[in-house]
């Protein structure tokens, strides 16, 4: 191979096994170790303008950057991020999942009212024109209008409870209501002086509970179930702020309100007054009256209970001749209602029998 040691553009080199000249970059390397091969230039294909290109290692390049994970970054324009790139495949793509039917809507159901709701503006009208014992009267809010609001105004002279209230609740209780439902009671009141007289038929004191406040059904079910079974003569329940004969009270009492007269008055301080000049003698229970076994019953007996988180309230408890408290010798210092008012039911029929 000839060598042309003064040629234009070449470089000289020296080859240290034969002080010879070598052409320019016949000792080079570099185009192996970044993976042309040992292909020459002269087997690849001529491009524009005399470049040689090897589509191999354009193609090594795609696939290096379709591995890549596009992350996007601020100044980074997605129109870059390859559209051929597809998320990896889950495990939850070859899960079984059993095609079950959607459930058919379920049908509604004419919601038949129970027996003692009435729901409408005829059948409440006709109820207190009957004179049908109605322990409460729910309006919607805004529809005192028209008969509306004479229904109202004879619910008033009864002296039934009038409560406004959202058209939510009432659609809870009843459809078809016209913006007006009662609740009548579930038993038939009885009166005062109709107690007065069975105690005088039966010969007898007359022993009356009274309860100011006590709005559980189940409480008041329960006194009244003790109350027969103590022979009471009655139980008497104010018309506000008071549970009433509901269906739950009734259900609490276990049948004894088919034999225990119950009574709603208006105001339980004038019936107080009425007992007194009847000569019956009042008794609150308190926690801080006398101790109930001390206390004499003898004669007519008035018992009040209050309710279990005020009691008994302070204009009851000023007309009341006596108050009475059971001992506690525990960490809590007060018994549900209508235990308190059982424990000293017996404590008066105990006394009333010696």
């Amino acid at each position: 191979m000839a060598f042309y040691k003064d040629a234009p553009g070449r470089k000289p080199q020296k080859n240290h096994n034969n002080d010879s000249w070598a052409d320019e970059g016949s000792e080079y390397t570099g185009a192996k170790k970044s993976g042309y091969g040992s292909r020459s230039q002269g087997d690849r294909p001529a491009g524009k303008g005399g470049y040689h290109r090897d589509n191999r290692r354009d193609d090594r390049r795609d696939d290096r950057r379709d591995s890549r994970s596009y992350d996007r970054k601020p100044g980074r324009s997605q129109d870059r991020r390859p559209s051929d790139v597809r998320p990896a495949p889950s495990f939850r793509d070859h899960e079984f999942r059993p095609t079950t039917p959607a459930p058919a809507p379920a049908a509604q159901e004419n919601v038949t009212p129970p027996e003692n709701l009435l729901a409408g503006r005829n059948p409440i009208r006709e109820a207190l024109r009957a004179g049908r014992d109605i322990e409460k009267l729910m309006v919607l809010k805004g529809e005192l209008t028209g008969s509306a609001r004479e229904i109202v105004q004879m619910a008033r002279e009864q002296h039934i409870v009038v409560q406004e209230v959202e058209k939510t609740r009432l659609d809870e209780l009843a459809r078809n209501h016209q913006g007006m439902i009662a609740i009548a009671s579930a038993y038939k009141y009885s009166t005062v002086e109709a107690m007065l007289q069975e105690a005088e038929k039966r010969g007898e004191a007359p022993f009356l509970v009274l309860l100011d406040g006590v709005t559980d059904p189940h409480n008041l079910g329960a006194i009244i179930r003790s109350a027969e079974c103590v022979g009471a003569h009655g139980v008497i329940v104010p018309e506000r702020r008071s549970v009433g004969l509901t269906t739950a009270a009734v259900k609490a009492s276990a049948g004894a309100i088919e034999h225990m007269k119950v009574a709603r008055v208006v105001n339980l301080s004038r019936t107080i007054e009425e007992l007194k000049q009847r000569n019956v003698w009042t008794y609150a229970l308190t926690m801080d009256g006398e101790d109930y076994e001390r206390v004499n019953f003898k004669g007519g007996v008035a018992l009040i209970v209050g309710s279990e988180g005020e009691g008994v309230s302070r204009l009851v408890l000023d007309k009341c001749d006596q108050k009475v408290s059971l001992p506690m010798a525990g960490h809590i210092d007060s018994l549900n209602a209508s235990v308190a008012a059982g424990i000293v039911m017996y404590r008066v029929l105990s006394g009333r029998r010696k």
